[in-house]
Parts: C-alpha cells; structure tokens; sequence
C-alpha cells in the first residue's frame, strides 16, 4: 500500500521583548537559575498579571507579515495542567480569540516548485519554567527563569506532505520572525522551537490518520529527521496490523529515533476558560498602523527585487535574501562598488565561507561591506586579478588592513605592462619549442600550459587578459 504524510508545525517563537507578558521581570538569556522570577511568574497568592503591551505590538507585525486576519478583539484563557514547572497550575494562553487568525506563507521547495502554506493562528501565550535532571544526584531540578517568557504560538494547517516540505515552512517563518524584527530566532537558547503533528494514511484517503505530537524540536536538521523516523515508525505499526496511539512523543537525537513522552491531551482535556485577572484585549486601526508602519521589505519580496533589479539567479537571489543582514550586507557592497553581480559572487562565496568556517553571523565579519567593496573596486580596475583578490581578502580578514593598504604591503599589484608581460612571453616561448610546435600543429589545450607559465613566472601578478592576448598572437605568429 501507497502512504500519504501529513504535517501540521506549532512553532514556539520567543518574543523580543525586554520583560515578560505579565510581569516586569526579565527574559535575559544565562541568568542564574531563578534569579530572573518574580511574585507574578511564581503565581504567588494576591498577585495579578498585567499585559505586556509590547508582546501586541509584536504579534499584530507578524499578522501583517502573513497576510493574516488580525482579531478585534481576543481573549487571554487558562490552559489547566499540573506539572512540576508550571508553578500556577496554569498556563495563561489564548484560546477561541487569538490576536492572529488565518494566514499563509509561500515556501520554495528544492525542485523550485513554489506551494503556499496555510497558518491557522498565531496565538499569544506565556512559557513554563524548565525542569533539569542532570546533576542532582536523582532529583529533578526546576529553573522558573522562563516562566511568564512571552511565546508567540504560530499554528500551521496540516498542508505539508514530507519532512522536507515542513523544514522549508518552518525555516520561512523563523526567516520571517527575524525579518521583522519580533524575535532574535536563537534555537540554541530556545527562542524557536518546534512541534510537529505526524500522521499517515493511504493515498487516496481524505480522512486523516491517528496523529502524534514531537515534542520541542530544535533544529531544522533534528526536525526531518525527526518527521521521517516518525513516518516509518507509523506505517511499519499500521502494516503490522496494529493501530497508531495519539501521543505527545520526544525525539532523542542520539539515537535518532521518536520515544512516547505522555498520551496527547485533546483542547477539552485542558478545561480552557477566560482568565478572570485579564481584560479582552481590543485591536484598533490606530494600534495596527502604528504597529506596522516600519515593517521592512519581506523576504519574498526582497528576493523578487534582487532578481529583476541586480539581475541576481533566482538561487543567489534566495541566498542573498536569507536573512536581513546579509541582505543589507550586500547591497550595502553592491551600492559602494557599483558590481552588483560581482557583489554577489564575492558575498555568497568567499565571505560565506569564511563565515562558516569560522561559525561567525554576518554581523560578526572582520570584513565590512565597505572593505570588500574596495577589494571589488580594485578587481574592478584592474589593479589586481580574481586570483589574487583571494589573498588580499584573506590578509583583510586576518585584521592586516584594507585592500589598498594590503596590496600595497605584500606587493601583489598587478602586472599590466605590456611590453613587460611580452619579454616574459617570449622567454617563455622560446624555452619550450616541444609545446609551440604542438600548439602549431593543432593540439590547443596546449595554450594552457603556456598561461600557467606566465602565472607561474609572475608570481600570479600578470593581468590575464594581456597574457591571453600576448600568448595568441606570440604562438600564432
């Protein structure tokens, strides 16, 4: 039998703000465990939780980003379970009246197909403190540090058909949330976390199977691989003749495999209700232009420019739009060396990978968008060739100044005499009489031998052009 995979994404995005959703404490990241919860995070008796009004804000950018309906008027609710980090015995959520309701968003797959991908809500919530069982000789540990943290729920419909249809959804909202500046997107400190909802049914079938829920997934690579196991798992239990459980399960990356965690609540299980201690929380036109007047360029957007107006490769232009620095990294180098195309080949080669070999963002590089525009300018006019633009930016990395400054100390200016370049030619020339007879009797690929040469003897400075050239018209005549 055929199996058709379905995948819902509930993805946990921390909101930037400087303190929680209904408290003033704050969400600083490695703070010393419980030093970063107050009265109100701890749920102590008498206290009242007031709204954050920044977490609004923040959501109402999000909705606008997605194309998505923005509420009127929502409502916060207690979402009732009993866990050691849940100090209330509560979460406070959002539950029938989230800010966010239907949206969508356009994912590229790998074969350059284009599918739009709906949202369902995007719902407001606070986050639980963290339990930790390591080094407490049998005892769990419990860190409030998080709890009251505000999380922006972003809800998927069941829309995609594979584990890489939903990495390519979930890196398009992480993109999104980093866009527009609602979340810093760090999956190291928890700021993006990932559930995903997996089930299976024969092809054909409408209705949809028994599904399971993985847990706080956080990386893109541990989110396929995650789904996939899950996927066989589920069809080699159906194929076996017994039935799918609904359960919330974890995925241990060591192992790579889905372990049962606890049997899957439904929406009843929680006995939502209105929180008594929130007012309902009223949207206006005003709050909603304010809110997103200076929302940026979006991703899709941004690349549909690079394509038309720097007339980048739909896969460069991808590139270049992964995210908002680099994008402004770019242009930025693009702009100030008038080689928008040049630009891109030096950004998405050289600098991405001293980047990566280095693990550093693009905020982090020792080259500013200005010094590589130099190094270009100076490609540009001739005054070094590609070959040793390479070393240049290397000693530019290194911290040995910029391009001027570097090509002028390691002396490594190119050679653009041409009557030099012709006595070096011809001392070439005549060294190697086998080659030039070769060449004369037809077998071109000889002439690179005869350029290597060249290179060789001018240590790399001779201008390539004139060489080519010079060589030609040399062995022709």
């Amino acid at each position: 039998m055929q199996w058709e995979t379905v995948i819902g994404l509930e993805i946990h995005t921390q909101l930037a703000t400087q303190s929680k959703i209904f408290s003033g404490a704050p969400t600083a990241f490695g703070a010393e465990p419980n030093t970063q919860a107050c009265a109100i995070d701890l749920g102590l008796p008498g206290v009242l939780p007031v709204l954050n009004a920044e977490v609004v804000r923040l959501a109402v950018r999000f909705a606008k980003a997605i194309q998505a309906e923005i509420a009127p008027r929502s409502v916060f609710a207690r979402k009732n379970y009993f866990y050691p980090d849940l100090p209330k015995g509560y979460q406070i959520s959002q539950y029938e009246l989230p800010v966010v309701g239907k949206g969508q968003v356009e994912v590229v797959l790998e074969e350059g197909a284009v599918k739009t991908i709906g949202v369902t809500r995007a719902h407001l919530e606070e986050d639980a403190g963290k339990s930790l069982h390591e080094d407490f000789h049998g005892f769990t540990g419990i860190d409030l540090n998080r709890a009251g943290t505000p999380l922006l729920e972003i809800v998927s419909e069941p829309d995609m058909r594979s584990p890489q249809e939903a990495v390519a959804y979930a890196k398009k909202i992480h993109q999104i949330v980093r866009y527009i500046g609602i979340s810093d997107g760090n999956m190291q400190e928890g700021s993006f976390r990932m559930d995903a909802n997996v089930s299976v049914r024969p092809v054909g079938q409408e209705a949809f199977g028994t599904r399971t829920e993985i847990k706080n997934v956080n990386s893109f690579r541990f989110l396929e691989k995650a789904i996939q196991f899950e996927v066989e798992r589920q069809i080699d239990v159906i194929e076996g003749g017994g039935s799918v459980v609904q359960e919330t399960r974890l995925y241990d990356a060591a192992k790579d495999e889905t372990r049962s965690m606890r049997t899957k609540e439904e929406a009843n299980d929680y006995r939502y209700f209105p929180d008594p201690d929130l007012l309902p929380v009223e949207i206006d036109a005003a709050f909603i232009e304010e809110a997103t007047a200076d929302l940026p360029e979006l991703p899709d957007a941004k690349r549909a420019r690079f394509h038309t107006q720097y007339g980048l490769s739909e896969y460069d232009a991808n590139l270049l739009t992964g995210s908002r620095d680099l994008a402004d990294y770019f242009e930025a180098v693009a702009a100030a060396s008038g080689e928008p195309k040049l630009a891109a080949n030096w950004v998405s080669g050289e600098l991405m990978a001293a980047l990566n070999k280095a693990e550093k963002e693009i905020a982090q590089s020792p080259v500013s968008a200005p010094l590589l525009a130099g190094l270009i300018q100076r490609i540009k006019d001739g005054t070094i060739s590609g070959k040793i633009a390479k070393q240049v930016f290397e000693a530019m990395w290194a911290g040995e100044g910029d391009a001027d400054q570097v090509i002028e100390s390691r002396g490594l200016k190119q050679i653009t005499d041409t009557g030099a370049i012709e006595v070096m030619i011809e001392e070439i020339i005549a060294a190697n009489p086998a080659q030039v007879e070769q060449y004369r009797a037809g077998k071109e690929k000889v002439f690179g031998f005869f350029v290597g040469q060249a290179m060789k003897a001018s240590k790399g400075k001779a201008n390539p052009q004139q060489v080519n050239e010079i060589l030609k018209r040399k062995l022709q005549g």
